[in-house]
């Protein structure tokens, strides 16, 4: 690799230099955040929820459990991890499980919080490449569509390794790769055409969303990034596709 690519990363189909993404990617969100939840509603034809009600299943809250979730935003995962975990205090007892979002990005924290807040969650401003919390805090790590937008995706999966408790375990959901190459026409049709143009039209900011379908297909395939996952030392881990492929679910434990 030569000096100048090893100083540079993607952002969406531009390569900037490294130290510019994080504020990029930050000025995408600043734009975004007040109309995140209705257009992720009409990017994913509403399918967004399916996705992550399957990821907090596979997470398997359980009563007094502690969650961490990396690049949280409005803070969906967290509190339908807190609901579930509830649900199965009330069956068996215990305490209450906990969650904390954190986000690089304020204002996506700030309108998690318009939405309501809860006794057991609590928002927190971080780098997912220097997270604020101790090591081995945390029963589980989460982290939904927001990966792909990390400037070294390796060092903010150790990081998250590194704060989950011995036998803890990991869940990314991303987008990914369609599993066929009709599938993938399609989508590749539906995101450039139409997700620029409603990001125009109903959140007055096309190129955010122009953005985020090309950091999209700038995002490794299925099999290349579980072996970042493991390069970052997880173990047992493993890739569950979600709607042929269009987003997919990475585990992996710390062993």
């Amino acid at each position: 690799m030569s000096d100048l690519q090893s100083e540079t990363t993607s952002f969406g189909f531009k390569d900037v230099p490294k130290q510019e993404k994080a504020s990029l990617v930050r000025g995408v969100f600043d734009r975004s955040a007040r109309k995140y939840d209705l257009m992720n509603d009409f990017m994913s034809l509403g399918i967004h929820r399916a996705w992550k009600n399957m990821t907090i299943d596979r997470a398997n809250p359980q009563p007094g459990e502690k969650l961490v979730d990396v690049a949280g935003g409005t803070g969906d995962l967290a509190r339908a991890f807190i609901a579930k975990a509830e649900q199965r205090r009330k069956q068996q007892g215990g305490e209450s499980a906990t969650a904390v979002v954190t986000d690089i990005n304020e204002q996506m924290l700030l309108a998690g919080v318009k939405r309501g807040n809860a006794d057991n969650l609590a928002w927190a401003v971080g780098d997912a490449e220097k997270l604020p919390f101790d090591d081995k805090c945390a029963d589980c790590v989460t982290i939904a569509f927001g990966i792909r937008n990390v400037t070294n995706r390796v060092q903010a999966l150790k990081e998250m390794r590194r704060i989950l408790k011995p036998a803890g375990r990991f869940l990314c959901l991303e987008f990914s790769r369609p599993t066929t190459r009709a599938l993938e026409r399609i989508y590749d049709a539906w995101s450039f055409n139409a997700i620029p143009y409603l990001g125009e039209k109903v959140a007055g900011d096309r190129d955010s969303y122009q953005y985020l379908v090309e950091s999209i297909r700038r995002f490794p395939h299925q099999d290349a990034f579980a072996d970042e996952l493991r390069e970052a030392g997880f173990g047992q881990v493993g890739v569950t596709n979600y709607s042929g492929g269009i987003a997919a679910l990475h585990t992996g434990w710390r062993i």
